[in-house]
């Protein structure tokens, strides 16, 4: 009976996760700033409520479309290689095949081993391309729907953590209240959030935790009194 190898567990999801760190960072700190620096300068919280859910939709807006145009950079520059991978190895072979023999030879492959592979690529080009572009250049051939999933992970992202610091004002009257509520709610989101991303990445959760919250708290804090130095 043919043993059962247990099943392997690697993290794919790296490019979202990226997208939801990008924009709940962002949103747990800016918004925060700037109801932190008009908690100083007006009496009741409604007026911070209506001007910071202006920046969340603006900053939602801006991060979701900064993410799609990342992404679609990242597209092209992949496929703009791609191009030129082709037409190297239709017109200087033998440096294509000097560079797959330098990348074989640095797992200690020979020429014994490497010459049936380099007739096989000289067969087949898009194997040959697709070893190259993985290899030599270390892309990744791009999701086509990458750009519009990541301008909308960003975007909802930014709304989710923007909402964390000002739902304090949505229920307190005085706007130094919930400023203090917002702190210790912002600080939470923060250690929660940093728990969560770590374990999925598959690091230790309570550091992770503890380094986002210090990251993050120490972004919210430069955030606030820059916000309360010009106000």
């Amino acid at each position: 009976m043919a043993e059962t190898l247990p099943e392997e567990k690697h993290f794919k999801a790296s490019a979202v996760v990226r997208d939801i760190i990008i924009g709940m960072s962002d949103g747990l700190t800016v918004p925060f700033a700037l109801a932190a620096g008009l908690s100083g300068a007006v009496d009741n919280s409604s007026i911070i409520v209506v001007a910071g859910l202006a920046e969340i939709v603006a900053g939602s807006i801006s991060m979701g479309l900064g993410g799609y145009l990342a992404a679609q950079n990242d597209a092209d520059h992949y496929y703009n290689e791609r191009a030129i991978e082709y037409r190297e190895v239709r017109e200087t072979p033998e440096r294509e095949r000097a560079e797959v023999k330098e990348i074989f030879r640095a797992y200690g492959l020979g020429d014994a081993e490497i010459n049936p592979i380099l007739d096989h690529f000289e067969k087949n080009h898009d194997a040959w391309v697709d070893f190259m572009m993985r290899h030599e250049l270390n892309l990744d051939e791009p999701n086509p729907k990458r750009s519009v999933h990541s301008a909308g992970t960003i975007a909802a992202s930014y709304i989710v953590g923007g909402i964390v610091p000002l739902s304090p004002y949505l229920f307190v009257y005085s706007p130094h209240e919930a400023l203090a509520i917002s702190v210790v709610v912002t600080l939470c989101a923060l250690i929660a959030f940093g728990y969560i991303k770590s374990r999925f990445v598959g690091v230790n959760p309570w550091k992770g935790a503890l380094r986002t919250a210090i990251i993050g708290s120490i972004a919210a804090g430069a955030a606030y009194f820059l916000a309360r130095l010009i106000s």
